[in-house]
C-alpha cells in the first residue's frame, strides 16, 4: 500500500483523535493506519458480536478450516488462511493477516501482541463518537454475557455493566438465555419492563408457546444523523436446540423470515423510516440466504458463526456484515441515508490491538472492580504451553483435545466427546495456562456428563447427526457450532503443555483403520496428517456431509468399539485443572462442595444420579449430538 503526503496528514490526524503518538505511524504497513478512516453520510453503524464475555485482551486465532457446501465452497466467509488473503487482496506477515487468518499466528502474535478487551474497545467507540456526534449507533449481536469465569459467577451482570458503560444501543439475544428466562429478564427486561441493561433488547422470533405473543419488543427505532434507523432483532433461531430446554420452557423461536417481511413492511411503510437493519444471530450462511428472500432489508449485522468479514456481501440490496468474535473488532459501516435510500457506503472491520490503542480509564476501572473480588482465583497458574492450544475450526482444536485427555482419565473412559464450541482463546507457546483460561473453554451453566456404554454404530450415528447440522445443503437446517469433538487411544495431540517442569503425556499414535481429521497447521489444510483421511473427507464434503468414517472397528460402522465413552462437560473444568496441575485444591465453581471419589466401575452409573431425571431414560444418541449445536 502506498502512502501518499495526503494519506499521511489523514492518518496524523487519526491518530491524534484517538491519542496516539505521531511517530508510532513512521511504518507504512503499521497497525495504526487501519483507524483512518474518512467519515461519509450522515449515519454510522458500529457493530460489535460474540464477545463471550471476554473483558481483557487475549490472543484468539482465526480458524484454519471453514468448509463451505456446494456453492458456497471457494467464496467468502468459507476462506481462510493464504486463499482468505487472496480474496481480499491483503499481504501475508501484516496485521490484517495476523487478524483475519491463522497463518504465521505465534510469530505475529509476538509483533501485534494481544487483541480486543473493553477497555481498548471503548477508547474507539468513544473517538468515533465524538467525531460522528448524533450519527453513530451501537449494536451487539449476543453471545456477550456468556464464557468466562466472571459471567459465569455473576451470572452474566459483570458483561451487562460493561455493555452499559460501552453504550450498547440495541442488542438481540443467543447464550443469553443459558441463565434462564427469569434470569434474562432481571437483566435486558422484556415487552412492559426495563432490566439492567439500558439499551433496547429486541428479539421479533421468540414468541411464548401456545400464544403467539412476544415477550420482548420485536424492533426499535432510532433517530440518527435524521434519519429514522429501525433496528429488527433475530435472536438464536435454534436457542431451545442448542441448549437444554429448561432455560426457555415456555418459548418458541425460529427464522420466520416471514415475520421479518411484515416487520420490514410496517416499519417501510407503517413507520416511514429510512434505513431497516436486521441485528441477526442467524450465522452468516443463514443471513446470505434471508438477505436474498427478505426484500427491504438495507443492513444485516450478523454473528453467531464468528466469521470476521474484511468487507461487507452484498446480496442485491443488502449489505452483509459479520464482525468476528472475542471483541477483537469493531465494524464501522458509514452511509448517506436520504429520503429512504442508502446513496453510498464506506466500511472497515477494525482490528482492536490491544498494545497501539490506549485503554480507556473509566472501562479500565470497572472491570478491575468486576474482577478484584475473583483476582486470586481466576489468575492461579496450573501448566505452561509448550506449544498453540486453540479451538476454532471446523474439526478440531488442540485445547479440545486436552480437555478431550482430562475427561477421558478422569471417567476411566476409552473415547470421549465434547462440543463442538466456536467460543474460547487461544494460548500462545510459552504462555502461562491459568484457571482463567480453562473457564475461557468451560464455562457454562449445563456442565453435564455421562459415562456409558456405547457401540461403534451409536458413536456412528452421533457424528452423522452433527455432520449433517454442520454441512447441510439448506443454510436454513444448520444449527451452529463445530464439528463434535473426538477423543480417544487413537487421537494425535498436536501441542503439549508442561506441569512442573515436565511434559504431559502424548496419548498413543492413531492406528491403521481408524481415520480422523486433524487441522495440519504446517501445511496451512484441513484434515488428517495422513493421506488416507484427508482424501476420505474431501470425498464426503462434495457430499454435503462430512461422514465420521474415522469410527470404523475394523473396517464396519456398526463395529462394538469401545465399552465406556465419557462425554463433557460436566467436570470438564474440573478434569482439565487436574490435569494440568494434579493434588491441588479444587476451587472456584465447586468450592464449597467435597469431592467424590468414584471408582472406575461406579462410573458407569453416573448418569443414573446426575443430573438426569428420576427414571428418566438413559442418554442416547440424540441426547449426546444435540448438545454439539452451541456455538
Amino acid at each position: 500500500m502506498d502512502v501518499t503526503r495526503r494519506d499521511l496528514v489523514k492518518l496524523l490526524a487519526v491518530a491524534a483523535s484517538a491519542g496516539l503518538a505521531p511517530r508510532r505511524l513512521e511504518a507504512a504497513d503499521g497497525p495504526d493506519r487501519l483507524l483512518a478512516f474518512e467519515p461519509l453520510g450522515n449515519v454510522t453503524l458500529l457493530h460489535i458480536t460474540d464477545a463471550h464475555a471476554t473483558l481483557r485482551p487475549v490472543f484468539y486465532r482465526e480458524p484454519d478450516s471453514v468448509i463451505g457446501v456446494g456453492a458456497e465452497r471457494g467464496h467468502p466467509p468459507f476462506l481462510t488462511g493464504a486463499e482468505l488473503l487472496r480474496a481480499y487482496h491483503l499481504s501475508p506477515g501484516t496485521v490484517e493477516a495476523y487478524a483475519c487468518t491463522y497463518l504465521d499466528f505465534p510469530a505475529l502474535a509476538a509483533r501485534y501482541g494481544r487483541m480486543g478487551g473493553y477497555a481498548h474497545l471503548a477508547t474507539l467507540v468513544k473517538r468515533i463518537r465524538e467525531q460522528r456526534e448524533g450519527r453513530t449507533l451501537l449494536l451487539d449481536g449476543g453471545d456477550t454475557i456468556q464464557g468466562s469465569a466472571t459471567a459465569l459467577w455473576t451470572r452474566g451482570e459483570d458483561m451487562v455493566r460493561v455493555s452499559n458503560l460501552l453504550g450498547v444501543d440495541v442488542f438481540t439475544p443467543h447464550w443469553e438465555f443459558v441463565y434462564g428466562i427469569d434470569r434474562v429478564k432481571e437483566l435486558f427486561g422484556d415487552r412492559e419492563n426495563k432490566g439492567l441493561f439500558a439499551g433496547d433488547f429486541v428479539a421479533h422470533n421468540v414468541t411464548e408457546l401456545n400464544w403467539a405473543e412476544r415477550p420482548f419488543r420485536p424492533y426499535t427505532i432510532r433517530e440518527v444523523g435524521g434519519a429514522r434507523v429501525g433496528v429488527i432483532g433475530q435472536a438464536f433461531p435454534y436457542t431451545p436446540v442448542s441448549h437444554p430446554r429448561r432455560f426457555v420452557p415456555d418459548l418458541t423461536f425460529g427464522i420466520r423470515e416471514d415475520g421479518i417481511q411484515a416487520l420490514v413492511n410496517e416499519l417501510r411503510d407503517g413507520k416511514k423510516v429510512d434505513l431497516i437493519v436486521l441485528l441477526s444471530h442467524n450465522g452468516i450462511a443463514v443471513d446470505l440466504k434471508l438477505a436474498g428472500r427478505v426484500h427491504g432489508l438495507d443492513v444485516v449485522l450478523g454473528g453467531h458463526t464468528h466469521d470476521a468479514l474484511p468487507q461487507p456481501i452484498r446480496v442485491g440490496r443488502t449489505l452483509v456484515v459479520n464482525s468476528g468474535s472475542h471483541g477483537k473488532f469493531l465494524s464501522r459501516l458509514d452511509m448517506d441515508v436520504q429520503r429512504g435510500r442508502v446513496g453510498s457506503y464506506r466500511y472497515r472491520l477494525i482490528p482492536v490491538l490491544a498494545q497501539d490503542i490506549p485503554a480507556d480509564p473509566e472501562m479500565a476501572q470497572l472491570i478491575e472492580e468486576i474482577r478484584r473480588p475473583y483476582e486470586e482465583k481466576l489468575s492461579e497458574r496450573l501448566a505452561v504451553s509448550d506449544t498453540l492450544l486453540s479451538r476454532r475450526g471446523n474439526f478440531n482444536g488442540t485445547f479440545d483435545e486436552l480437555v478431550l485427555d482430562a475427561l477421558l482419565r478422569g471417567a476411566d473412559a476409552q473415547i470421549g466427546f465434547s462440543p463442538g464450541f466456536r467460543w474460547g482463546i487461544t494460548i500462545v507457546p510459552g504462555q502461562e495456562i491459568t484457571l482463567e483460561d480453562v473457564y475461557a473453554h468451560t464455562a457454562v451453566t449445563y456442565p453435564n456428563t455421562w459415562v456409558r456404554e456405547m457401540t461403534g454404530s451409536e458413536i456412528h450415528q452421533v457424528m452423522e447427526d452433527v455432520a449433517d447440522n454442520l454441512f447441510h445443503p439448506d443454510p436454513y437446517y444448520r444449527q451452529g457450532g463445530d464439528m463434535v469433538r473426538l477423543g480417544g487411544p487413537w487421537s494425535r495431540r498436536a501441542a503439549t503443555s508442561r506441569r512442573g517442569g515436565r511434559a504431559l503425556p502424548r496419548p498413543t499414535a492413531p492406528r491403521r483403520g481408524m481415520l480422523w481429521p486433524r487441522t495440519c497447521e504446517a501445511s496451512g489444510e484441513s484434515g488428517s496428517r495422513h493421506g488416507r483421511a484427508s482424501r476420505s473427507w474431501a470425498a464426503k464434503e462434495n457430499e454435503h456431509a462430512s461422514r465420521a468414517r474415522m469410527l470404523r472397528g475394523g473396517g464396519r460402522p456398526g463395529a462394538r468399539l469401545v465399552r465406556r465413552a465419557g462425554v463433557a462437560s460436566r467436570g470438564a473444568a474440573e478434569a482439565t485443572q487436574d490435569l494440568l496441575s494434579p493434588g491441588r485444591t479444587r476451587r472456584g465453581a465447586c468450592e464449597g462442595r467435597p469431592r467424590q471419589h468414584r471408582e472406575p466401575r461406579q462410573r458407569r452409573r453416573l448418569e443414573e444420579h446426575r443430573g438426569l431425571r428420576a427414571g428418566g431414560p438413559r442418554p442416547g444418541p440424540a441426547d449426546l449430538s444435540r448438545q454439539e449445536h452451541g456455538s
